[in-house]
């Protein structure tokens, strides 16, 4: 007997299935690349379509891309074969099965928010691991992102969630200065695992 799908579930399949491009890496990934290890496995935590994992597993990385809908795992699974990029597809509700501790050197969340997911994710990093971590943030400028609170960042929260790792990068910008510039309504982070 088929298994309804969770409403989420259910919402993102219907906009996965209706995206037409395989988007972009994430702002915090396109910057940073540069402190990617040369090999190791990362992962690519609530993927969508991918545009992390394929930039990982271009970049010689064994990838791994997880989310909820079987309708964005298809379409990646599908991208990555045409483009012959060993990425590793997984359909999987990562608040019920979250990552396993010391699996990944590299962890790449972007637009998708549970704080519980916090120690779950620093655990998940091997010692020297980097977290690359894009969201949404309270201080918009627009309304570009969820509407739901719950779903964006206070001010300088990721730096509270993910305290244990050692801070390469942040930014965060809020609305501050000339509000038609710079980085709004996201915060961004690099950490490191201790080694």
């Amino acid at each position: 007997m088929a298994v309804e799908p969770s409403p989420d579930q259910a919402k993102w399949d219907a906009r996965y299935r209706e995206a037409d491009t395989v988007p972009s890496p994430a702002r915090i990934l396109q910057e940073f690349q540069h402190l990617l290890p040369a090999s190791g496995t990362a992962l690519d935590l609530a993927c969508g379509l991918g545009g992390n994992a394929l930039l990982l597993a271009e970049r010689g990385l064994r990838t791994c891309a997880w989310d909820v809908s079987p309708v964005a795992i298809a379409r990646l699974a599908k991208t990555a074969a045409e483009r012959a990029l060993p990425v590793v597809t997984d359909v999987r509700n990562v608040l019920r099965d979250p990552p396993e501790a010391g699996r990944f050197d590299v962890i790449v969340v972007a637009h998708f928010l549970e704080r519980g997911l916090a120690p779950h994710l620093v655990s998940a990093l091997r010692p020297g691991g980097l977290l690359y971590y894009q969201t949404f943030t309270r201080a918009k400028v627009d309304d570009f992102g969820p509407g739901n609170p719950h779903y964006r960042l206070a001010p300088n929260e990721l730096l509270s969630l993910f305290g244990a790792l050692r801070l390469l990068a942040y930014r965060e910008e809020g609305r501050v200065g000339d509000l038609s510039r710079g980085f709004r309504n996201e915060a961004m982070l690099v950490g490191q695992k201790a080694t």
